[in-house]
């Protein structure tokens, strides 16, 4: 069984305590944490297999994070258009993967984004972006669907905008009651979205099958 190895700094090789935010790790390089992980869960980061696994690692979480950094409303006032129309916008089954604020576990699934304009449009392909932004960060799939749906009536100011999400959580599939076929769905409504009709039309479009060629 391989042992833990201490903590290794670029400035000192002695971890200050703080008292209310614990072991101060700001000097320690993000590939050294995660080796000193490896060598807790009783691996030893030094054979072939582990040797690069503290950088591929910090460049894999760097990738799922990266929405931290991003602009959401800067992605949709990129391609707003002066469009007559008045009818409901949807883009349907967008994929998407996030992590669970609980216990960093992947969640994936589709999600469903309509809105109906008020004078302008937003590009198609900015809808998907859109919900990158939101979901390449620390989750929960409540939290992630109203984002969405506000961030994109914060932007463009539609008459309504209508956000589900349908997902599969790996917490739930990889421990705990570790269930294999469960699904989440969760919904935010803004705007004409509350009103019966509008929320029932939105959600026939997005429950039918998907065309044959998908």
């Amino acid at each position: 069984m391989a042992q833990p190895i201490p903590l290794r700094t670029t400035r000192t090789h002695e971890l200050k305590a703080e008292p209310e935010h614990g072991l101060e790790l700001h000097h320690v390089s993000t590939q050294e944490l995660y080796r000193e992980l490896l060598s807790r869960f009783h691996e030893d980061p030094s054979r072939d297999g582990l040797l690069d696994t503290p950088r591929r690692m910090e460049k894999a979480m760097a990738h799922l994070t990266k929405g931290y950094t991003e602009d959401p409303a800067k992605i949709l006032r990129g391609a707003l258009f002066d469009v007559d129309y008045d009818e409901m916008v949807i883009v349907r089954d967008i994929e998407f993967f996030s992590l669970c604020e609980h216990h960093l576990l992947p969640f994936y699934g589709r999600a469903h984004i309509a809105y109906i304009p008020n004078g302008k449009v937003v590009g198609l392909s900015k809808l998907p972006r859109l919900l990158d932004v939101f979901a390449r960060r620390m989750q929960v799939q409540e939290r992630l669907t109203r984002q969405v749906a506000e961030a994109l009536q914060d932007a463009i100011d539609p008459q309504g905008v209508g956000v589900v999400i349908e997902a599969n959580h790996m917490c739930m599939m990889m421990r705990g009651v570790e269930k294999q076929a469960s699904a989440t769905v969760t919904s935010a409504m803004l705007g004409c979205f509350r009103q019966k009709e509008t929320r029932n039309e939105f959600l026939s479009l997005v429950t039918r099958p998907a065309s044959p060629n998908r």
